[in-house]
This record gives C-alpha cells, structure tokens and sequence, in this order.
C-alpha cells in the first residue's frame, strides 16, 4: 500500500523540526517564528467573552460578517478600490490555508508557478498540492533584489501564477516602488495571477510604508491578496488569515476553502474584530518594541561575526556564520543549526529550508526574534559562550 506519489516530493516541515528540537533539548527558540509573550489583554478577554457569550459553532464559511466588514474598509483604503464583505473577503484558516486555497483555486496540474527564494517552506508544497510545478527565482545575497529580468527569463508558456512575499521572510526585505513597478510590468506583460503572503505588513522599519501589491494599477485585478493577524497580534495560534480578492478571483478561492475548512475558529473571528479596532498607539508601540528587538538581534549577530543585512520589514534575520570565530562555521547550514541545538542551546533554521536550488542559503542560517527582550537577552549570553568554548 504505497502512499501518493505527490507526497515523494516534499519534506516534513523543518522549521517546525527545530522547534521540536528547541523542547527536547530545551532550548531557546528562536526558529519557528512565534512570539514568547502574550497578546494584547484585550483580545484575550474578547476571545474569553465570544466563548462564553455563545459563539461557538459555525460562523459563515466566508468568515463571521462583522470581522468581513472591518477588513473590507481596512482594505478599500489599502487596495484603492471598494472592497464588498459579501463578495471580496474571505476569512481562513490561517495564512498557510489561504495559499494553498488560492493555489489550487488558480492552477491546473501541469502548470507552473513561480516562487521568489528564499521561501517559506510551505510555498513548494502547496504547488504540489495542486499539481502545479514550482519554478524558482533567487534572490541574490546580500542585497536580495527582486530583479524583473531574472523573472521574466523564468516564464513559459505554461506560467500561471507568481507568489510574492513582501515584507520578506526570511530576508527581511521590503521591496522598493521600483522593484514593484518592474515586478508588475513583467507580470501583466505575460497575463499571470500574482498571489501574496503579506502576513508582515505591519512589522516595518525606519519609516518603511507596506505597499500592497495589489494596490497598484497594473495589479488590481490579477491579484489574490493574503494577509492575516497571526504576526501583529502574537496571535499565532488562532490560525486567522484572510483572503482579499475581486470577484472573479474570490469566486474561484471560496469553494476551496468552502471544503478544506468550512470555516475559521469562530469565537476567535469575534475576537478578531477588537484587535482590529486597537488604537494606533498599539501599532505605535509594537513598532518601536519590534526596532529595539531587531537591534537587539543584529548587535548580538554583528558581535560574533555573523554577517546579513539589517531587516527592512518581518522579523527575521538569514545570516551569514562562515565568518563566525568557531571551527563548526566550516559546516553546512542543516549540521551548523543541529549543532546549535544541542550544544549551544539555540534553535535556528538552516538557511537551506528556503531553496529549492542547490547551493543557495549554504552558511546561513535564519534567527527569529519576535521575543521577549529578556529572551533576546539570554540567547546573546549562549552565543558568546559559544565563542569561549
């Protein structure tokens, strides 16, 4: 009894390996991206209340109405056309269920999609899911610039669908108005469907504005916007994503989702609504937390001779250890994050698990720091031991 071949071609996920890896040995996390610290306590006594005020059965497939109707005026301004709750929104599982909604809603067996690398690991899978091929573009170190000429040389006739993550896990990048405008070009030149992971759209740095794709003039109608609240409230484990799309996109992601998940957790959609009713002093304040977190992490980094440029969005850091001053930097990045583990006490994910191309993220390996500051704290005293030992 041989099980699909479509499972042959993928792996389970090492991301959350390593956090497997992080309890066993019990390690500080700073590889599946997480936060350690607790959500506002208003969301937490929103959810308690949809619990106990009886909201707990099925909501509407396409998401609990009020929380639909808040991300159709938050998206109306952020997309520049007018978003319906009715027809536009559809709330998921999740931003990993959402592509992979999306994916099979667009793509044929047999048809590609390209993939920006380095890339979430789940981004191979959901092609195959699908039956599509997954085509990759690199972004190349350390700059990783989203070049339109690269991308248009990977298109064939049988390209469909582009995914585009921005702000960037895991280099960090937010793609400038010039990439941008390049990147759409390409893509209306050759009548693709552009699906994106925007799951960082508020974590921003030194007064960096999200731009949605699909906001822009040649993109509006091409594309399947995906963003959740899971990194912005530390919600993670709500598993609420979302999906923004017009109408002839959205009515091909719905009957999917319809019969993946039937719908989100519904006392958590109730709750949702509140924490997208925060005042801008909560963004105001993640932000200015967030910059102390990511200089925290890029001075412990630049201490012990990791190299990586400095994250312009997300909260990732792919750095660079083959100048770090220990033998084990002559490693691979899979042996190097294992080691880590075990023998330093920090879990990180070898930058090998975002390619899909031989011989790209070797010597890297990606550091999460959405932690707490004492967390951050206590992995930079593990690193410097590292260094004496």
């Amino acid at each position: 009894m041989q099980a699909a071949e479509r499972i042959k071609l993928f792996r389970e996920s090492v991301i959350r390996e390593m956090t497997r890896m992080a309890m066993q040995y019990d390690a500080i996390n700073l590889s599946q991206g997480f936060p350690d610290f607790d959500p506002p306590m208003e969301l937490k006594e929103a959810a308690a209340k949809a619990i106990m005020d009886g909201n707990n059965q099925y909501s509407p497939t396409w998401g609990y109405p009020a929380l639909r109707q808040k991300l159709a005026e938050v998206f109306t301004g952020r997309l520049g056309w007018p978003v319906d709750p009715m027809l536009n929104v559809t709330v998921t599982c999740g931003v990993t269920e959402a592509v992979n909604s999306a994916m099979l809603a667009m793509l044929n067996p047999g048809e590609e999609i390209i993939i920006i690398e380095p890339a979430h690991e789940n981004f191979i899978p959901s092609a195959i899911f699908a039956g599509a091929k997954p085509v990759p573009v690199p972004l190349e170190a350390p700059e990783y610039h989203l070049d339109p000429e690269r991308l248009n040389a990977a298109i064939t006739p049988r390209t469909k669908a582009v995914l585009l993550n921005t702000p960037h896990n895991p280099t960090g990048r937010v793609f400038d108005a010039q990439e941008m405008a390049g990147f759409a070009e390409v893509v209306a030149r050759h009548n693709l469907v552009v699906i994106t992971d925007e799951i960082y759209d508020h974590i921003l740095y030194d007064g960096r504005q999200h731009v949605s794709p699909g906001s822009l003039e040649l993109l509006r109608d091409r594309t399947i916007t995906i963003s959740g609240l899971s990194k912005t409230f530390a919600i993670t484990g709500w598993r609420l994503g979302f999906v923004i799309a017009p109408t002839h996109l959205s009515a091909a992601v719905r009957p999917v989702h319809d019969f993946l998940t039937v719908c989100a957790p519904t006392p958590l959609q109730v709750a949702a609504v509140t924490a997208l009713n925060l005042p801008q002093a909560y963004y105001d304040g993640m932000t200015a937390d967030y910059h102390r977190r990511r200089d925290m992490m890029m001075g412990i980094l630049e201490e012990m001779n990791f190299t990586a440029p400095t994250p312009e969005g997300a909260y990732y850091v792919l750095a660079d250890y083959s100048q770090a001053p220990f033998p084990e930097a002559a490693w691979d990045s899979t042996t190097f994050a294992k080691w880590m583990v075990k023998e330093i006490g920090i879990a990180v994910v070898p930058g090998t698990v975002f390619y899909s191309i031989p011989g790209y993220g070797e010597r890297s390996v990606r550091f999460a720091f959405p932690k707490r500051f004492e967390t951050l704290e206590a992995a930079g005293a593990k690193l410097k031991q590292m260094h004496k030992g």
